[in-house]
């Protein structure tokens, strides 16, 4: 059969045709007809199919689990971030800084302080775009609003309310509409809480104010109440930040200044800013029955992410290379997986560099030591070891120190120094009271306790020895004990931070999954 012999044809008769098949194992007469094959000019074409069998050692190397395999995946995975692509863009391109330049330091403290003005508020584009619309919405219709804005501490609430200040009134003057007159006020400087309603009237009506009413809220009133026919009236931006502190027992300072809003003639649009996210939930549902339930923003705490964005963008104006980018990293995972407060990733930046500074200040202490003065060839060996610029940049290890000074408290040591079981009733109250829970009863926890133990395939321990270790765990400091005849009624709450509980345990991958 002719048409099959041709097909059998040698793989070396011509010159372009590459053998890329795996090599398989010849008949006798395949051997025959190749030994009877002249020999051709033209090189074998290299065989680029992957070999079936390999040497032990290429098998050993060539493992799954190879270290090295494993080091350089980790690698591979963690070039392809985007943050890590632009940290490295920003900070290698740049030459190393000089710590002891006294003007680059006062530069790089400066831009690291909570104090310093961004050019830009980043990351928290789409909260500052929903509150300026909110007033924007109010100024055009000329109609009172209220706004609550919470968020916990360090996340971006009162700077964003600058940059939204700002680009009200630049929109205004754009549109030709009349800008509000805008009161800013710490509730944190006010005498008393209702001190804060002194403030406004003397922002609305300046007289009232220069003669000193006695009942400023009910002028308020009055003034809300009744058409204005001033011409020239502008609406009133009230910011209240810190507004925890105007909350009284009764809460009717708080109540009476959200009604303020719903006046028939008022013109006031009320911003109140505060920490506690819980706040809106105690006080919304009394405001929504008077019907003046503010419209919410909440300031989630910033991601990883988020902080290594914000850190970049104050960095970026320097002409040099402060960081190395995983020390910052570090720093925003940590802060991140505590508690996410910017203001205290900052801090720990700051932190670093002194750690920097003090361990070039030893290093020169050093070299001018008397021993090193006295023979020539020490003092030109000292100098070698003197730090050079490529290594003036603030490390890891700097970081690390600054954040364990940071977040190291007796608190910590006690809770990682606690037995497994006790730390999973730690982990159990922690997620159970996110639910928005203050307390609850020791039998409770327990039933919460076994589903966690359940999770992750630990045996639990019984009642009884549960209650006792949560009475150990209060004589501890740790968790708040109420009385009760029987030990599964007993009210149970923490009594520290949970972001302490979860610095403390998030070391442990098995605490940190449970966390999550």
């Amino acid at each position: 059969m002719p048409s099959i012999a041709g097909s059998r044809s040698s793989p070396v008769a011509g010159p372009t045709i590459e053998n890329t098949t795996p090599q398989k194992r010849r008949l006798r007469s395949d051997s025959a007809r190749i030994r009877n094959t002249p020999i051709s000019s033209t090189p074998l074409p290299v065989q680029t199919s992957p070999l079936k069998r390999k040497s032990p050692r290429r098998c050993n190397n060539d493992g799954p689990n190879n270290p090295l395999k494993v080091i350089e995946k980790s690698f591979t995975k963690s070039s392809k971030s985007p943050v890590k692509k632009r940290l490295s863009d920003i900070f290698l391109d740049k030459p190393a800084w000089d710590p002891s330049d006294m003007e680059q330091l006062s530069a790089v403290k400066e831009a690291l302080h909570v104090s310093t003005a961004q050019t830009a508020v980043v990351c928290r584009e789409d909260e500052q775009n929903r509150i300026l619309q909110f007033c924007k919405k109010c100024v055009e219709l000329e109609k009172a609003g209220s706004l609550y804005v919470c968020g916990c501490p360090g996340t971006g609430k009162s700077l964003s309310m600058e940059k939204v200040k700002e680009d009200l009134v630049n929109w205004a003057n754009e549109s030709g509409v009349q800008p509000p007159d805008i009161l800013s006020i710490n509730c944190t400087s006010l005498t008393n809480a209702s001190e804060i309603f002194s403030k406004i009237v003397g922002r609305s009506q300046p007289r009232k104010k220069a003669k000193g009413s006695t009942f400023p809220l009910q002028d308020l009133r009055n003034l809300y109440s009744q058409k204005q026919d001033l011409p020239g009236t502008r609406m009133v931006l009230i910011i209240a930040d810190e507004l925890d502190f105007v909350i009284t027992k009764d809460r009717a300072v708080l109540h009476d200044l959200f009604m303020l809003t719903t006046m028939p003639f008022s013109k006031c649009i009320l911003i109140g800013i505060a920490n506690a996210i819980d706040l809106a939930d105690r006080f919304l549902p009394k405001l929504q029955s008077l019907n003046c339930k503010p419209m919410v923003i909440t300031f989630r705490a910033y991601s990883k992410d988020q902080i290594i964005t914000i850190l970049k963008q104050r960095l970026m104006a320097l002409p040099y290379t402060v960081f190395q980018p995983q020390a910052l990293e570090l720093c925003a995972r940590k802060v991140a997986a505590a508690s996410g407060d910017m203001r205290k990733a900052l801090s720990i930046c700051r932190s670093a560099i002194e750690m920097l500074e003090a361990e070039i200040r030893d290093s020169i202490s050093k070299l001018s030591s008397p021993s090193l003065e006295s023979d020539d060839h020490q003092s030109s060996a000292g100098f070698d070891i003197l730090p050079k610029p490529v290594n003036n940049i603030v490390r890891v290890d700097h970081v690390a120190i600054a954040l364990s000074k940071a977040y190291r408290s007796p608190v910590v040591d006690t809770i990682q120094s606690l037995p497994q079981h006790q730390q999973i009733i730690l982990c159990s109250a922690v997620k159970f009271f996110r639910g928005g829970k203050k307390d609850t009863t020791i039998g409770e926890l327990n039933k919460f306790y076994m589903d966690v133990c359940k999770l992750t395939l630990i045996p639990s321990v019984g009642i009884v020895e549960f209650s006792s270790m949560c009475r150990v765990l209060g004589d501890q400091g740790i968790l708040k004990l109420g009385q009760s005849r029987e030990d599964k009624l007993r009210r149970v709450a923490l009594k520290i931070d949970e972001a302490v509980v979860t610095f403390a345990l998030q070391g442990v991958r098995f605490f940190r999954n449970c966390l999550q």
